[in-house]
């Protein structure tokens, strides 16, 4: 059932030697709660802060952690991803959205790559604005969609 362990139960990384190589793609979704000391800062562009602007660092900082991914988790494989994109926008007044999708030519899928980008996003965003208030949430973060491999996936209700 799981496929990072062997034969006799012990961490292991999946050997893609045999697998077709793909067009594998990756949608990951976070969201934030910002208290309204951090949300009155939006300019309806971004919001900036003493350490520059918010967003923007953080679709920065989550394009560098989708690159780095074979770093931070011990078994995923390193990749040549040919396209990060993440995507911040205000939801309402209360919270944000963070997707990122991650693009690859290869033998594995991106998923871990995607779902790694939004969280650093997300960190990075609190890590520039804790100084409005430490009441920030990261929630909810999962897999929107992924294609190539044996099999796609796509969340039921999302759009």
């Amino acid at each position: 059932m799981f496929t990072h362990v062997d034969k006799n139960n012990r961490p292991s990384m999946v050997d893609v030697g045999e697998k077709s190589v793909t067009t594998r793609v990756a949608w990951a979704r976070t969201k934030m709660k910002l208290p309204p000391s951090v949300m009155n800062a939006f300019n309806g562009v971004d919001i900036t802060t003493k350490k520059g602007p918010v967003f923007n660092t953080a679709i920065v900082a989550g394009t560098l952690a989708a690159k780095k991914t074979s770093d931070l988790i011990p078994f995923c494989h390193p990749l040549f991803l040919e396209d990060v994109k993440i995507e911040i926008k205000v939801l309402d007044s209360e919270f944000i959205q963070i997707d990122g999708k991650v693009k690859t030519t290869g033998k594995t899928g991106v998923e871990m790559e995607a779902l790694t980008a939004v969280q650093v996003a997300a960190l990075t965003v609190y890590d520039m604005c804790k100084s409005a208030g430490h009441g920030m949430e990261i929630s909810e973060c999962y897999l929107v969609e992924k294609s190539g491999g044996k099999k796609d996936y796509h969340r039921e209700g999302i759009v």
